[in-house]
């Protein structure tokens, strides 16, 4: 069996995310206890605790995906000593994907998720991002295409088949709307986001971001990570880190990533963090793969004993 493991984007953050992992795994415990000591905040407190609203902050957020995803991983490894065969990490889940990869230490990837959220908050707040449901990606890009404001409306995240993200300023969000819903959108949801992620007017934090990133240090990678610019398997440092700085102004790519992953022969994907948006659209993209997820002490327990029945002569336990 091959399988990958995948780690989430912002909007799968909940009051409580992390907290039954802590209880139940000294690793993962110990994951937000280092959050906590290098960012200079209580991290745990704001996933714990909350409120929503402080949790929703993105200056917040980013960095406490990241401790919540990075903890159900370490549980993981706590429960089983494995290795995933590729690895992925959807927007801001692809940092937790650089650090089980190798490619970051978990203290680099916070001070680095934690500058990103800071560019990304300070952006215009003219911008925002919406999704399409049930459209294919060409049709959402023939629409905005028509629209006409190439460098203010793009396509954003393909994250499934019928959901489609688009990213640009709000009056080109509202002249994209009809046309959507004439082309056979069944939604046009606007999302809670403060700005035009994945878009062209992510400029400015994509060369703030390549700044950042002279600071830390970098490795090759020890398992080749999905890229979400390129949806290809990259195993360098120095492209993964262009990449990466690339990746807050470009499309997510995670059709591709996940027929990727299909192609080179995994057949089960494991999300590591709150919920399971990502394993909810592997099932639409590739419906004979196989699913599971860490984000609770039960989820842990299944996942754990899973792998340990799938793959008996390579795990130790």
């Amino acid at each position: 069996m091959s399988f990958a493991l995948l780690f989430s984007p912002q909007g799968s953050q909940a009051v409580g995310m992390g907290r039954e992992l802590a209880e139940r795994s000294v690793a993962a415990r110990a994951t937000f206890e280092e959050a906590d000591l290098v960012l200079g905040w209580s991290v745990s407190e704001a996933c714990w605790d909350g409120p929503p609203d402080r949790l929703d902050d993105t200056r917040q957020t980013q960095a406490c995906l990241l401790a919540t995803s990075i903890a159900a991983y370490r549980a993981l490894r706590e429960q089983v000593d494995m290795e995933p065969d590729l690895v992925a990490g959807h927007s801001v889940g692809e940092y937790a994907a650089l650090v089980a990869a190798g490619v970051l230490e978990f203290g680099s990837s916070l001070r680095l998720v934690s500058r990103r959220a800071e560019l990304m908050a300070a952006v215009d707040a003219d911008g925002g991002m919406a999704a399409v449901i049930g459209l294919e990606r060409e049709t959402v890009e023939a629409v905005v295409a028509s629209i006409g404001r190439p460098t203010e409306l793009v396509v954003a995240n393909d994250n499934a088949p019928g959901q489609v993200v688009i990213s640009g300023r709000r009056e080109a969000l509202d002249a994209a709307t009809e046309p959507m819903h004439a082309a056979g959108a069944k939604r046009v949801l606007r999302l809670p986001v403060s700005g035009a992620f994945h878009s062209p007017l992510m400029t400015d934090v994509a060369d703030g971001l390549a700044s950042a990133f002279e600071g830390e240090d970098w490795h090759d990678a020890r398992i080749s990570v999905i890229s979400n610019v390129t949806a290809e398997p990259l195993a360098d440092s120095a492209r993964i880190r262009a990449l990466l700085a690339e990746q807050v102004r470009s499309p997510v790519e995670w059709v591709r990533s996940i027929r990727r992953m299909r192609a080179d022969g995994v057949d089960l994907a494991i999300e590591c963090g709150p919920g399971s948006a990502l394993t909810g659209m592997v099932r639409r993209i590739v419906p004979e793969m196989r699913t599971a997820n860490v984000s609770d002490a039960t989820s842990l327990e299944v996942t754990a004993a899973l792998l340990r029945s799938a793959m008996p002569m390579s795990v130790s336990v």
